[in-house]
């Protein structure tokens, strides 16, 4: 093997950060190299010929484990170590001074099978110590093939999990904390005793539970589908000081052991929290054809088992000769929680969905098709998404289409609102108002019907936010109506109703006069404006019973100095009653300018 003398050029691995690029600099790559050319390599005085090519694109890296056969020789030819001679490779790892620096150098820019012949100027080789067979201050040539790598990742970055991948996943995904995962490994002592092992099959687990000792799913989130790896895993990340006891047919594990994991993922199954609030989940089982999602308005058509945790089936839509079910999304044509998942469906795609009673029957009983689902069920559904027509986009309409859409939505949405829907009567609005969003593409003739559109959406909009309690959603959407319609009585009304809700009281009277302006017997904005003067006048005496707290130390401060001044004038029996009477004088206007602080 290159051997380096202690007194060589050594590259350590963390040395090489300066060699990375600067965030947005542009980096020029030079055109791969023909067979016989040689080049310089990064201005160093290193150079590579390229005698055969290599495989494929991909290059080791520093901290990756490289297998090659090389031969070095002096410039007169004459060999001073090979590889070929002992017939046997040389492993090592790059960037940890275990050869010489041009070697390591040289070695990052080749592909699987390359073969190239490498000029090594004595700074980058030997240097002035030289070694045996090579002279000080000697340029040194090495024939390199590179056999294969294995790519080294510490996981934690602290060198508490090192892991070397044996071979590559077949996906370009990595598993989440909610996935289920199907894995095999076999866990080892320094010394090989086996203290863990998989049944040949594998087992199934969820991320987040994890699985045997904490560097297992550390690591696992860092693996594709189909990858092997080996683990180094230092004792803080598997049993500490404390080790484990023997378990099953395996032996103990001692305290501080480092443990050796060979560990393949086989498979995955992603798992999506639909709702966001763990209500409902999704376990994809078969992926679809496509990336491309049903989403919210798609008619959907989908077949599915539903049953109870118990496994009790009580509905099956699609089998056994039955049709499968058509439906719509965000139409509260099933039940919420299904409807969401769905939306999130692409074709051909299978999944089991579980869904909490919030988003499913909730706390009353249900005679279903089979059985009846129980008060508080969780319940859980194999859906498979056979197929869906997605609901055309506004740049897909002509101009007439989008408005007869969007009248329809907002149609929709009233309704809603009639029934206190107003979370969905929003998503209607909101969704009337961007087909015709884009005032420009309509012709004149269109364009007063498309602004009293907006500005119906955007007011009814403005309704449902504060029956939503989202005050500034309504003061946003009352504001776009007064972009257009600067007197509109019932934006200002909402907004003045929104600011009233926030505090903002001044804005809230800027508002309800310009309402009056617009429709002085308006009695809806009178109330307001009589309810707005009470609101402020509590508002004041809040703020002078603040103020008042605030200064009553100084009160204090004075009914104290009044008490000391009579107990000297009692037990001196002296002074003078004019001068007392000034000093009194004195502590009452002093106590009446606190007051006048407080009632302002």
């Amino acid at each position: 093997m290159v051997v380096v003398d202690g007194a060589s050029n050594v590259s350590q691995l963390g040395e090489v950060d300066d060699l990375d690029e600067e965030p947005g600099e542009v980096i020029e790559s030079a055109p791969p190299l023909c067979v016989g050319q040689e080049r310089e390599l990064n201005n160093s005085g290193l150079k590579k010929r390229l005698l055969h090519k290599g495989i494929g694109w991909e290059t080791p890296d520093f901290g990756d484990e490289v297998t090659v056969h090389y031969v070095g020789t002096l410039l007169d030819g004459g060999t001073f170590d090979s590889t070929r001679d002992r017939n046997e490779p040389s492993t090592f790892t790059l960037g940890r001074g275990e050869v010489v620096d041009g070697l390591d150098q040289g070695i990052v820019t080749m592909t699987q099978e390359e073969i190239a012949l490498f000029t090594v100027p004595p700074h980058l080789g030997y240097g002035e110590a030289g070694r045996q067979g090579v002279p000080p201050n000697s340029v040194v040539q090495f024939q390199v093939q590179l056999i294969s790598w294995i790519t080294v990742v510490d996981v934690c970055r602290d060198g508490g999990i090192i892991k070397k991948i044996l071979e590559k996943g077949n996906r370009n995904v990595q598993p989440g904390d909610l996935d289920e995962l199907l894995v095999k490994y076999k866990v080892k002592l320094v010394d090989d005793t086996i203290v863990a092992q998989t049944p040949e099959e594998g087992i199934e687990f969820y991320m987040k539970d994890g699985q045997f000792c904490s560097a297992m799913p550390k690591a696992i989130k860092t693996m594709k589908s189909g990858e092997k790896v080996k683990l180094i895993v230092q004792p803080q990340y598997a049993f500490g000081d404390v080790g484990r006891d023997a378990e099953n047919e395996f032996p103990l594990i001692p305290p501080s052991s480092v443990l050796i994991i060979d560990l393949e993922l086989v498979s995955f199954k992603p798992v999506i929290d639909v709702t966001g609030d763990s209500k409902v989940f999704k376990k994809i089982l078969v992926e679809g054809a496509n990336t491309i999602a049903a989403n919210e308005g798609a008619t959907v058509t989908v077949r599915y088992t539903a049953k109870l945790e118990d496994g009790t089936i009580f509905e099956k839509k699609g089998f056994d000769g039955e049709n499968p079910l058509q439906f719509i999304t965000d139409e509260e044509q099933v039940i919420s929680g299904l409807d969401q998942a769905v939306a999130t469906m692409t074709k051909g795609e299978r999944s089991i969905v579980t869904i909490h009673p919030e988003y499913g029957y909730g706390s009353i009983e249900v005679m279903q098709d089979i059985s009846i689902v129980p008060p508080s069920s969780i319940i859980i559904y194999e859906v498979e998404m056979l197929d869906f027509v997605k609901e055309k986009a506004p740049w897909e309409m002509s101009d007439q289409e989008k408005i007869e859409t969007a009248g329809r939505k907002k149609e929709e949405g009233n309704l809603l609102f009639k029934s206190g829907k107003y979370q969905r009567a929003r998503k209607k609005y909101d969704k009337a108002a961007d087909y015709v969003s884009e005032c420009g593409i309509f012709g004149d003739g269109d364009h007063k019907v498309v602004e009293t559109l907006q500005v119906s959406c955007w007011l009814n909009g403005a309704a449902c936010c504060l029956k939503l309690n989202n005050f500034p959603g309504a003061i946003k959407l009352c504001s776009k109506v007064l972009d257009i319609e600067f007197h509109n009585v019932k934006a200002l009304y909402r907004r003045a109703q929104a600011y009233m809700k926030t505090a903002d009281l001044d804005l809230a009277q800027l508002d309800i006069k310009k309402a009056l302006e617009a429709d002085p017997q308006n009695r809806e904005v009178k109330l307001m404006q009589k309810n707005l003067k009470q609101l402020q006048g509590e508002s004041n005496k809040r703020d002078a019973k603040l103020y008042s707290n605030m200064f009553a130390p100084m009160r204090n401060d004075t009914a104290v100095a009044t008490k000391k001044l009579k107990v000297e004038k009692a037990e001196d029996k002296k002074g003078d009653a004019e001068v007392v009477a000034t000093e009194m004088e004195k502590v009452a206007v002093s106590s009446d300018s606190g007051m006048a602080v407080d009632s302002c």
